[in-house]
């Protein structure tokens, strides 16, 4: 990697995301900046929604209360087997099927992140109660997998007290993650799918946690790797799209969406800690500079004012829509990237 960019991240603003969030949860869809309530809520978004409001150093109440509503989501949404229901109408009736997909992943992750950095002691205790119920399930889904293992990696690190279903879920997790390099590229999948930092970050944070450098290396290969297929020489990301990336694809793809350039920001962030290389802040640069307009459509996918995020990247500009996911990764990114910056 080269030195690093000289990105400056702007303030991160919560107004879009509060206006997104009522008494039940998160809505998932937006109609330009308006919710769009007949779609409901998710517990992926929830799950995001959640360590995002968290994270945030500069507490409102605004903010406590969002992170009360969206806990209690969570903890609504997981079922004695550990199983987690995803979507609710704005009514509040949750449709009737549990799985372990991405929503079950993605729920552990906030679980397990709110079980260590929960802002009250309340808050800590509620998301051990549900990350445990949550932790008796397995899922079959690599990328469903890999957020459970930060979940769990998250969770062991603030409750070593507990270590048991925590370090083996994590175990059997990380066991998921493919390693390697397929024929043609320095990736492990024959393409490049969704959220792909994502297995990256889950060999790198979850190796280290578990004191297994082998797998602390490999995801560091891996994300190096896919920092270079994701810029190409551009100088700026240029993500896989939504139909995914082969060896042959060089790009630029569309539609692109802002979980990739999220994810990369969370694995370089786990990789600078692990390593203590601050060579690992580029990619965390680059990912705040994509919501910026350092990208392929030379467009803001971010608005400062409102801290309303795009629903992708298209080859004629953006998506006006900005829908939680959108909303949040950008809020992620942002975060990050403030953090990276503070001198230590």
């Amino acid at each position: 990697m080269s030195a690093r960019a000289s990105t400056v991240a702007p303030v991160p603003v919560f107004s879009h995301l509060l206006r997104m969030t009522d008494r039940v949860g998160l809505f998932e869809h937006a109609l330009f900046v308006e919710p769009r309530r007949e779609h409901g809520y998710c517990a992926d978004d929830v799950s995001r929604a959640l360590v995002v409001v968290l994270r945030e150093p500069a507490r409102t109440r605004a903010l406590d209360l969002a992170a009360e509503t969206y806990l209690s989501y969570l903890e609504a949404a997981v079922e004695a087997d550990g199983s987690v229901r995803n979507r609710r109408s704005a009514a509040g009736n949750w449709e009737p099927d549990a799985s372990t997909g991405d929503c079950w992943g993605r729920t552990i992750n906030a679980l397990g992140f709110a079980a260590r950095s929960g802002t009250t002691r309340s808050i800590r205790l509620r998301a051990t109660r549900a990350f445990l119920r949550a932790a008796r399930a397995r899922s079959d889904d690599v990328r469903a997998a890999a957020f459970a293992v930060l979940g769990a990696a998250e969770f062991l690190r603030g409750r070593p007290d507990l270590p048991g279903p925590a370090e083996l879920l994590l175990r059997d997790c990380l066991a998921q993650i493919p390693r390697g390099a397929h024929s043609g590229w320095q990736w492990p999948e024959p393409r490049l799918r969704y959220a792909n930092a994502a297995l990256c970050d889950a060999l790198v944070f979850g190796g280290a946690v578990l004191r297994r450098r082998d797998d602390v290396r490999e995801g560091l290969r891996m994300l190096e790797a896919l920092l270079e297929i994701e810029t190409g020489g551009r100088g700026h990301l240029s993500v896989t799209g939504t139909d995914g990336r082969g060896p042959d694809d060089p790009g630029p793809l569309w539609d692109q969406q802002p979980i990739e350039p999220a994810v990369i920001a969370d694995a370089c962030v786990h990789a600078a800690q692990v390593t203590r290389d601050p060579l690992w802040h580029r990619g965390v640069d680059l990912a705040c500079a994509w919501f910026l307009g350092a990208n392929d459509a030379d467009v803001m996918v971010y608005d400062t004012t409102t801290g309303a995020g795009h629903d992708g990247l298209e080859p004629h500009g953006r998506n006006q829509n900005c829908g939680a996911e959108s909303t949040i990764a950008a809020l992620s990114t942002i975060q990050h990237a403030r953090a990276m910056a503070v001198p230590r």
